[in-house]
């Protein structure tokens, strides 16, 4: 039988030793631990995530019974949160058998990785689709350097001849 501390043994990782031995990685270790305390979180609403090119991806979400007013996406320093709110509805006069839809307000987080931007989003047909793109500044790009060769001396670097070179 599987009880519940077997179950966290299993999923908890301790990265002190990591954090011990590397130099300004915080915030890997910190996206990290905090993605192993968001998995046993709630998965409402599912989602999905597709890459769509090298350095582009797009965000999926089955938001249904949400209009888009009433869904908020921002963007903040690495991190993309998406929440709605169901504006309340006086439906005195209904009794519900069943009530399957959910309607129930929510908050996803998503990490964003250094220079990754939203581009856009939208809805449609109770999908929410949010649309980033990763933009590296062209400082940060590798680039190539060319090797010159040194075919003056210069008077100042003290030089070596062969009779006095031990």
């Amino acid at each position: 039988m599987l009880n519940k501390e077997d179950l966290e043994m299993r999923t908890a990782f301790d990265l002190t030793p990591y954090r011990r031995s590397t130099v300004g990685f915080d915030r890997l270790f910190d996206a990290l631990e905090n993605s192993f305390r968001a998995e046993t979180q709630d998965s409402y609403p599912p989602f999905d995530i597709v890459r769509t090119g090298e350095d582009s991806y797009r965000i999926t979400l089955a938001v249904a019974g949400f209009r888009p007013d009433e869904i908020d996406v921002t963007a903040q320093q690495n991190q993309l949160v998406i929440s709605a709110q169901k504006e309340e509805k006086d439906e005195d006069d209904v009794e519900f058998v069943h009530r399957g839809i959910a309607a129930r307000a929510f908050e996803r987080r998503f990490q964003l990785a250094d220079y990754v931007e939203v581009r856009d989003a939208d809805y449609e047909h109770g999908m929410l689709t949010i649309s980033l793109q990763r933009i590296v500044p062209e400082s940060l790009k590798p680039r190539k350097i060319a090797i010159g060769s040194r075919e003056h001396v210069n008077d100042d670097t003290p030089q070596l001849t062969g009779d006095k070179a031990a």
